[in-house]
């Protein structure tokens, strides 16, 4: 509404002067206005006096306030059905739909953004995709293409503890997310069992190596048998041995090699396996002096590490691939072995590798 020049003890003092007795045209022609605004002043603020004029004004001001709610109000309520419905959206979502309302309808930005409810600061926010983020997402990119089973954990933990980047957490995920690099979990029905006894965490190197086997197929269906031996202190992959069959004198070989180069463990955890009970590896074990220490049958849990480092094998390079020879398992798993050891980082040791938990301990 425009605002009058005149004030209302102005409009009240030119009524008096012309019921005084001073002609219209003369007051007008004075005053400077028209005799058409002096006659609408007349019929509007007539038999008035200066309070009862503001008071007027301040309730048409209150009326011409509340119309203009009523009317945002049905605008807002029209608008948030259309858009929104029931379904929540997420804050992106509904910064894009008042950008598009604002846009489209011509609706005020502040009114969008009550529609809505996004802050204006939200709703006026742009993306700054700089070079760190093409980097991180370079990286991720890289990371997930290599390791198809390593989520956002495994992807973080090696950027920031082997590769020594600063970039936190929430950064990462955010350009992870921004990518759609996120695995589906399937969830597992298992069975309710009593909470299992809290295995022996080793606090040295070589007081406890655990070894098992694994099986697999080559391409022409013979069957393969993997031996693997790891250090229950740092989960570090001591060995591998791949072969058709691998008798007491294999496992016995393979274990003075490692004893060669690493020193000798005070005990040997394995379940029981003919191959691990015979009088061979025993004979070996007391001159070594060595305890081979064995699991109860159907408790597999008693050898947890080496359980959870067969899937970690399994799910990363076992089964996804497919073999022709046993050159290629063996190239391929020394390979792993050196990767699993150096750059994988691991959950149970807080992120880092193997080699980073055994130099801390030197």
């Amino acid at each position: 509404m425009k605002k009058s020049k005149f004030s209302d003890s102005q409009i009240m003092q030119a009524h008096k002067r012309v019921e005084a007795g001073l002609g219209v045209p003369d007051l007008c022609r004075e005053i400077g206005i028209s005799t058409a605004t002096f006659y609408k002043w007349r019929a509007k603020f007539g038999g008035m006096d200066t309070s009862l004029i503001a008071r007027m004004k301040e309730l048409e001001e209150e009326n011409r306030r509340l119309k203009k709610m009523y009317v945002e109000e049905n605008l807002k309520a029209e608008i948030a059905a259309e858009y929104l419905g029931k379904k929540v959206a997420r804050p992106s979502r509904r910064r894009e739909m008042a950008k598009e309302v604002v846009a489209q309808r011509g609706v005020t930005i502040r009114l969008a953004c009550q529609i809505f409810t996004v802050s204006p600061s939200c709703f006026r926010y742009v993306a700054k995709t700089d070079e760190e983020n093409r980097r991180i997402a370079d990286w991720l990119l890289r990371l997930t293409d290599n390791n198809r089973n390593w989520g956002f954990g495994l992807c973080f933990l090696y950027l920031r503890n082997i590769k020594g980047f600063p970039w936190n957490h929430k950064r990462v995920y955010r350009v992870y997310r921004e990518l759609e690099l996120n695995l589906r979990i399937k969830p597992r029905k298992r069975m309710v069992r009593q909470k299992p006894e809290a295995l022996h965490v080793p606090q040295a190197i070589n007081m406890v190596w655990s070894m098992d086997f694994m099986h697999d197929q080559l391409d022409d269906g013979r069957s393969i048998r993997l031996l693997n031996v790891i250090d229950d202190f740092n989960r570090e992959a001591l060995a591998f041995e791949i072969d058709f069959s691998l008798p007491s004198e294999r496992i016995i070989r393979v274990l003075d090699q490692v004893i060669a180069w690493r020193g000798k463990p005070q005990v040997i955890r394995s379940d029981n396996g003919p191959e691990y009970i015979s009088l061979k590896i025993q004979e070996w074990a007391k001159r070594r002096g060595i305890q081979l220490q064995y699991t109860q049958p159907g408790n597999p849990q008693q050898n947890a590490y080496v359980e959870r480092f067969n899937r970690t094998l399994r799910y990363e390079w076992l089964s996804p691939y497919s073999w022709s020879t046993l050159d290629d398992v063996q190239i391929y798993a020394t390979q792993w072995m050196w990767k699993y050891n150096h750059d994988r980082p691991h959950m149970a040791l807080g992120g880092i590798t193997p080699k980073q938990r055994l130099a801390m301990a030197a």
